[in-house]
């Protein structure tokens, strides 16, 4: 019993001593990792100052320092993402001059895609929009030169120029035979980020074309002059985020409180935990709580899905269309004293009911495909009872000329000609359809009460 006695007694004094020295240890172990690392990352520093030191001495031709190091920071960055980039002072500027919705170009969103600019969207009333250019469009070549091997920020600079002059895209689209080359004459880009109108005298249409400095001013602009015009007839609003390319997140996050009365509109996550930072609606809906269809395709990306999944989420809206493109990464301008400034990818955002949108996009709730309405041409003419031998004139249309619309000149059918835009008529049709049902859902409730 002595015996054992003395063992315990070893044991606790021991034991405390054994637990200290493996702690010394492992920290030890963990500070002489942390040293491997710095030692390694000035390793990896010294291989470039070794290649950087070698192409100054040894490239076949001469090569400016501050473009060696320019073009080392440019391919750090971009091979991060499609849409983390090194912006020199030039690009900078043209950055802010964007954000203000005014800047020279062709007036498309773009990416890169397995070597090739993909454009994301063409902006309404464009030089690209009015050639044809379309969301998905895969461009190959700029004035017959190959994009591939170009970055994302080479190719948009080539793509920029003089107002006036043209350039000429190689398109690859999907269900086209073959390429197809589309001239365009660069021209000076003036953006009007909200449109409106009102449609069959009860509708409300709010055409969103971009996030800019000017969109939310723009929207309460619309939605004060759909109210005056349309009265007490006006039941609705179609929102359209079609071939929104994004932009700010400060104004998707007003856009989405413009419709929202409370709740969380979405949330920011980055690298850490701490970063994660959460917008809310406050109190007030600029449309008095009317019923709101949103149009998305696969031109929506970026900001205009952060406003199409908020009011998806929170059921303030019925999302019609096809699904957005997938951009749920948030980009940091970072500017760099004296070199411009890095875009950088720092968060993703996610919807209010925790979806993250990246590579997702958002899927609406009923699929609309784009659709042309055109008449049937017939080859059998019906006849019809001012055909017939003897038939009675029209009396009161007797001292009238033939309107434009039935007369066979070109113009009179120009408009009967027109495509229609399928996806908004069914919108509004929904519209409608909702208007009802709340109607009658409300009289069914009273009369069970």
């Amino acid at each position: 019993m002595r015996f054992s006695f003395l063992l315990l007694i070893v044991s606790i004094f021991i034991l405390p001593n054994c637990s200290y020295a493996q702690e010394e240890k492992m920290a030890v172990e963990v500070e002489k990792t942390a040293e491997e690392k710095a030692a390694e990352t000035y390793r990896q520093l010294g291989l470039f100052g070794d290649v950087f030191e070698r192409v100054r001495a040894q490239y076949v031709e001469e090569v400016g320092d501050e473009q060696l190091v320019e073009d080392a920071v440019q391919g750090m960055l971009s091979s991060l993402d499609p849409h983390s980039s090194y912006l020199d002072d030039d690009d900078y500027k043209d950055m802010q001059v964007q954000t203000r919705g005014e800047f020279g170009g062709l007036g498309i969103e773009v990416t890169m895609e397995n070597g090739f600019v993909k454009v994301v969207s063409p902006i309404d009333d464009t030089p690209a929009f009015k050639a044809g250019i379309k969301a998905g469009d895969f461009v190959t070549h700029l004035d017959d030169e190959p994009v591939m091997g170009l970055s994302l920020s080479e190719a948009v600079d080539k793509m920029r120029g003089k107002v006036g002059e043209p350039i000429m895209l190689t398109i690859v689209r999907e269900g086209a035979d073959e390429a197809m080359d589309i001239e365009i004459i660069r021209d000076k880009i003036k953006i009007q980020s909200v449109r409106s109108r009102v449609e069959q005298e009860d509708v409300g249409y709010v055409r969103i074309t971009t996030f800019n400095r000017n969109t939310m001013p723009g929207l309460e602009k619309a939605i004060a002059d759909i109210k005056q015009e349309a009265g007490d007839k006006l039941i609705g609003y179609v929102v359209d985020l079609r071939n929104n390319p994004g932009g700010l997140l400060d104004q998707a996050i007003s856009v989405s409180d413009a419709f929202l009365d409370k709740g969380e509109i979405v949330s920011t996550r980055g690298r850490n935990e701490s970063d994660t930072k959460r917008d809310n609606a406050k109190l007030g809906d600029l449309t008095n709580g009317k019923p709101i269809i949103v149009l998305i395709n696969g031109g929506s990306a970026s900001a205009s899905e952060i406003v199409a999944g908020a009011l998806q989420d929170h059921r303030r809206a019925l999302v019609i269309g096809e699904q957005s493109f997938g951009k749920g990464s948030v980009q940091t301008i970072v500017p760099l004293p004296g070199h411009g400034a890095m875009r950088l990818t720092t968060a993703r955002y996610y919807t209010p009911s925790g979806r993250s949108i990246q590579a997702e996009g958002i899927k609406p709730d009923i699929i609309v495909k784009p659709a042309k309405l055109e008449e049937l041409a017939s080859s059998f003419k019906r006849t019809r009872e001012g055909d017939l031998r003897g038939a009675l004139n029209n009396d009161t249309n007797a001292n009238k000329k033939p309107s434009a619309a039935n007369d066979n000149s070109p113009e009179g059918d120009k408009e009967a000609e027109e495509e229609k835009d399928y996806q908004l008529i069914r919108a509004i049709d929904l519209l409608r359809g909702v208007i009802l049902y709340g109607e009658r859902s409300y009289k069914m409730t009273k009369s069970a009460e």
